[in-house]
């Protein structure tokens, strides 16, 4: 970490933005845990990034809690300090709205979406493939969401972030090779 990049982190509030997304603890996630974690996981990938954004950084904390809790409302997080306005702003970019189909909103993101909404959604399914295991997935599961992937994310993480880019295609790569793997009854074998 460079130093601008830490006094830009010291200066941060990141405080309230953690105690709105401790409200995802309640969520579970199929690979365990629950949201909160996934949702902290994307906020430490975007640190490896060296993203020192503070409005993308908080919006990756809670980028989730509009989709998954029910009892959070718009002025709770535009209240919650200078930024609330934008982060609010960023979270309701990257939410799939009741009316999207899953291929309507990523498409939406990647024609429509911000800089910082298409970096973010890079660092979420950063995380979700990291977390996308065959022992615990449908083989069918798992090959929709790379090929869902392969058409909507890596196109976002071309235009916003090289390196993003090289981590998600190792990680198809990978879990293409799982699915391989699978497929021989080795080392699990999930119908």
């Amino acid at each position: 970490m460079e130093n601008f990049e830490k006094e830009s982190l010291v200066n941060m509030v990141i405080a309230p933005y953690v105690q709105k997304a401790t409200a995802l603890r309640g969520i579970k996630r199929h690979v365990g845990g629950n949201q909160f974690r996934h949702a902290l996981s994307t906020y430490a990938i975007l640190i490896d990034y060296h993203y020192v954004d503070q409005v993308l950084l908080k919006a990756s904390v809670i980028h989730d809690l509009f989709e998954d809790v029910k009892c959070v409302s718009r002025d709770e997080i535009i209240n919650l300090d200078v930024d609330g306005p934008a982060v609010f702003v960023l979270v309701l970019e990257v939410t799939k709205t009741k009316e999207e189909t899953k291929d309507q909103y990523l498409e939406r993101l990647l024609l429509k979406g911000s800089e910082n909404a298409k970096t973010l959604k890079c660092a979420d399914r950063i995380s979700n493939l990291t977390d996308l295991h065959p022992d615990i997935f449908d083989k069918e599961f798992i090959r929709r969401y790379l090929e869902e992937t392969k058409k909507w994310v890596i196109p976002m993480a071309e235009q916003v972030n090289r390196n993003m880019l090289y981590e998600l295609e190792d990680l198809l790569h990978r879990r293409e090779a799982l699915l391989r793997f699978t497929a021989l009854g080795w080392p699990f074998h999930k119908k």
